[in-house]
C-alpha cells in the first residue's frame, strides 16, 4: 500500500534526503515540512493529509495536537531504550562497541514511544558526523523502511516482538520484557537518583534486570572538555569526535575561546621532532589544520570556532573556519610540515596518491578528503597541482576518490563569508576566487585525455561537486551516496564547472533542464539509470574501496582500453571544435558575475543564512509540495 508520507525535519540534512528518496522510490508520496513552530507543523498536518508523519531528525517535540491526530514515527539515533538529544554524542564519547537507530511512535515521551523496528551496528573510531552519515544512515533506513512497511501493511500497534533480538551486546534483559510482557516500556524507567545519566544502564524497578542506556542528559561543554595536560591522544580523540560538525569541543587557541574539530591523530614520524614539546603545544601547520601536542602524542586540528561574546544575536556569531585560517596571524609562526602526496597511511594529509597493478595496465588513485567536501580556493589549487602532478605518472586508469563522507560540495561558503569580514575583500570577490579554482580542477580533469579517468563517489556531492565529477570519463558511486546536482537551493546560484557542456552530453538538453531545475536529492541508483552516473556499487559500504580499485584494475587491463582513450580524445576534439570549453566557462561566469556582484542579493542572503545556520522562515515550496 502506498502512503501520504510528510517528513517532518529540522533541516533537510543527509538522512532526511536518503530517507526521502529511498521511500519516494517504493512508491510513496512524499512531502517536506521543516520544523519552524507547533502551528506550522499543525497548518501542515491539516494540509498534507497525511497517513504518516515521519521525523528523521528533529529537535523539539512533536506537538500533542499532531502526535494525537495521526501516527507519528520518530527516527532515533540510539538503541531500544535510549533516551535523550546527545544519544550519539555520549556513544562515540564513552567509545561504544555497538550502537543502533530506533524508530519509535511519538506519545508524548521524549524518544520513549513505542517502538515500532530498530537496527544495530559496530561502532568505528570515527567523527560523529562520519558515523551519521554512513552507519546511522544505513540502519535508520533499515529500521525505517521496516517500520513504514509494516505500518502499510494495516499494522497500527508497535509489534510487541521489538525485543526479540535482544539487549545491546554485554546486557541482559529485564526479566520478562519481550513478547510475553509488551506491558513494560522502556520509557517508564528513569535514572537513578546520583547515577551519571551519561552512563547508567537503567533498572527495571520490577526485574532488577537492565536494558538499554536509558535517559542521558544533553551532553555539555564540561562533558567534552579536554585536559590536555592529563589527557592521552584516545581520550581527546573521543572527545573531539564526539563533538564533531556541532557544537566542538570549547577551548582555546593563543589565549581565545574558540570551539575546535575536524581531529586527525598525529603520526609517531611527525611526532619525533616535537618530543620534548610540552602537551598543549602548538606545534606546525599543515593543509590548514594545527598540530596539537598530547600527553603521549598529537592531534591535528582542522575547523575552529571563534566562541561567541555573550548575547551575541542570531547570524551575528562566529562561524566554523579552516583552523589556522581563523588564527592566521599566530599560525605564520608555526613550522609548514607538508607531506608527500605518497606516503605510509598512518600520515594524515587532505591529499593521498598511490598506484597499484603492473606496468602498463596501472592504476592511479588521487583521494581528496575535505571537511565536509568544501573546497575552498587553496584546496582547489592544491588538489590542481596535484592532478597535474600525477598526470605525470605512467598510469593507464586515473581514480580521483572523493572523501568518504562527501566527494565534494563545491565552493566553501563558510571561507567566502570569512571574507566578508576582512578588511580589504568581500564575500564577492572571494566568491569569484573560489568558482575560478573550482573550474581550474574540472578544466585539468577534462584535459587529461591520455588515459581513461574515473570519479569514485564514496559519499554523498552537491553542487559543483557533482559536475567536477561528470569532468571524469566515467562516474562509479556507492549506492549509498545522495546526489544533489543543482544550485538553485543557494540563493539562485547559476553555477559553473563547465557543467553547461557536461550534463548535455549525458542527459540531453531537455533533461537536464528538467534535472537542474528539479531541485530534489537524487539516489546514485537513479542517477544511473537515467544515465547520470555510470555505475552504482550495490555492496556492502566494507570494502568499497577494494571493489573500486579491482574494477579499476580490469579496466586498466582490458584488451580494448587503447581503443577508449583514441575513442574519448576524437570526441573531445570533436566538441573543442564545435564550442570550445573556453566559451562554456565564459557564459556560465558571466551569469556567475551577476550572482556575485549584481543588484539581486538572494546568492549572499542564502549564503548567509546557511553559513551562521539561522533558523528557518518557511519550508521551500520545492519541498513543501502539500502548501
Amino acid at each position: 500500500m502506498s502512503l501520504r508520507i510528510l517528513l517532518l525535519c529540522h533541516s533537510f540534512n543527509s538522512l532526511s534526503q536518503r530517507l526521502f528518496a529511498e521511500l519516494r522510490a517504493r512508491g510513496h508520496t512524499l512531502s517536506v515540512e521543516l520544523d519552524i513552530a507547533d502551528s506550522v507543523t499543525e497548518e501542515a498536518v491539516a494540509l498534507a493529509r497525511p497517513d504518516l508523519v515521519l521525523a528523521p531528525f528533529l529537535k523539539r517535540r512533536i506537538p500533542a495536537a499532531v502526535w494525537q491526530r495521526v501516527p507519528c514515527f520518530v527516527v532515533h539515533p540510539g538503541p531500544p531504550g535510549d533516551q535523550g538529544p546527545s544519544a550519539l554524542d555520549w556513544a562515540v564519547r564513552n567509545r561504544e562497541a555497538q550502537w543502533g537507530v530506533t524508530v519509535l511512535q511519538a506519545d508524548g515521551a521524549f524518544d520513549a514511544g513505542p517502538v515500532w523496528a530498530h537496527a544495530r551496528f559496530p561502532m568505528r573510531a570515527a567523527n560523529k558526523g562520519s558515523l551519521y552519515r554512513r552507519e546511522v544512515t544505513r540502519a535508520a533506513l533499515q529500521a525505517t523502511l521496516e517500520a513504514v512497511e509494516r505500518f502499510a501493511s494495516g499494522e497500527r500497534v508497535a509489534p510487541a516482538e521489538r525485543f526479540a533480538a535482544g539487549p545491546p551486546q554485554g546486557e541482559s534483559a529485564p526479566e520478562g520484557l519481550g513478547a510475553a510482557a509488551p506491558d513494560v516500556p522502556a520509557h517508564v524507567w528513569t535514572a537513578p537518583s546520583g547515577v551519571d545519566s551519561g552512563n547508567a544502564l537503567l533498572s527495571d524497578p520490577r526485574s532488577g534486570g537492565v536494558w538499554g542506556r536509558g535517559w542521558k542528559a544533553v551532553m555539555k561543554q564540561a562533558d567534552r572538555a579536554i585536559d590536555w595536560s592529563r589527557d592521552d591522544t584516545a581520550t581527546v580523540m573521543a572527545r573531539l569526535r564526539c563533538a564533531d560538525g556541532q557544537p566542538g569541543v570549547r577551548d582555546a587557541l593563543w589565549g581565545q575561546a574558540c570551539y575546535l574539530g575536524d581531529a586527525h591523530q598525529a603520526s609517531d614520524a611527525t611526532l619525533a621532532e616535537f618530543a620534548e614539546r610540552e602537551p598543549g603545544e602548538l606545534l606546525a601547520v599543515r593543509d590548514g589544520a594545527l598540530l596539537r601536542r598530547t600527553v603521549d602524542g598529537g592531534v591535528w586540528i582542522g575547523q575552529a570556532r571563534r566562541a561567541d561574546p555573550p548575547g551575541t544575536a542570531p547570524g551575528q556569531g562566529h562561524f566554523k573556519q579552516v583552523a589556522a585560517e581563523l588564527f592566521a596571524p599566530q599560525a605564520a609562526a608555526l613550522p609548514q610540515r607538508p607531506v608527500p602526496l605518497e606516503r605510509t597511511d598512518d600520515e594524515w594529509a587532505e591529499l593521498r596518491y598511490t598506484e597499484h597493478g603492473p606496468e602498463g595496465a596501472r592504476v592511479g588513485c588521487l583521494r581528496f578528503d575535505f571537511c565536509n567536501g568544501a573546497m575552498g580556493t587553496g584546496r582547489c589549487e592544491r588538489l590542481r597541482a596535484a592532478l597535474l602532478a600525477v598526470r605525470q605518472r605512467p598510469t593507464q586508469v586515473l581514480l580521483l576518490m572523493g572523501g568518504e563522507g562527501f566527494f565534494s560540495n563545491g565552493i566553501d561558503l563558510n571561507r567566502i563569508e570569512a571574507a566578508a569580514h576582512r578588511p580589504g575583500d568581500s564575500a564577492a570577490d572571494e566568491s569569484w576566487r573560489n568558482i575560478q579554482a573550482m573550474d581550474d580542477v574540472a578544466l585539468a580533469v577534462l584535459e587529461t585525455t591520455d588515459r581513461l579517468t574515473v570519479s569514485v563517489m564514496r559519499g554523498n556531492a552537491g553542487a559543483g561537486g557533482v559536475f567536477l565529477a561528470l569532468a571524469a570519463d566515467q562516474v562509479w558511486a556507492h549506492d549509498s551516496v545522495v546526489l544533489n546536482p543543482h544550485y538553485k537551493n543557494m540563493g539562485n546560484l547559476y553555477g559553473s564547472e563547465y557543467w553547461t557542456y557536461l550534463l548535455p552530453r549525458r542527459l540531453g538538453e531537455a533533461g537536464a533542464r528538467d534535472l537542474m531545475a528539479g531541485r530534489l536529492p537524487l539516489r546514485a541508483a537513479d542517477a544511473q539509470r537515467m544515465g547520470l552516473i555510470d555505475a552504482c556499487d550495490d555492496g556492502p559500504r566494507e570494502g568499497l574501496e577494494e571493489r573500486v580499485l579491482a574494477r579499476a584494475l580490469a579496466l586498466a587491463g582490458s584488451y580494448n582500453r587503447p581503443e577508449q582513450v583514441a575513442a574519448k580524445q576524437a570526441r573531445r576534439a570533436a566538441d573543442e571544435a564545435q564550442c570550445p570549453l573556453a566559451r562554456y566557462r565564459e557564459q556560465e561566469l558571466a551569469r556567475m558575475h551577476r550572482n556575485f556582484y549584481g543588484f539581486d542579493p538572494s546568492y549572499h542572503v542564502a549564503r548567509h543564512h546557511f553559513v551562521h545556520k539561522l533558523p528557518h522562515a518557511w519550508t521551500p515550496r520545492h519541498l513543501a509540495t502539500h502548501r
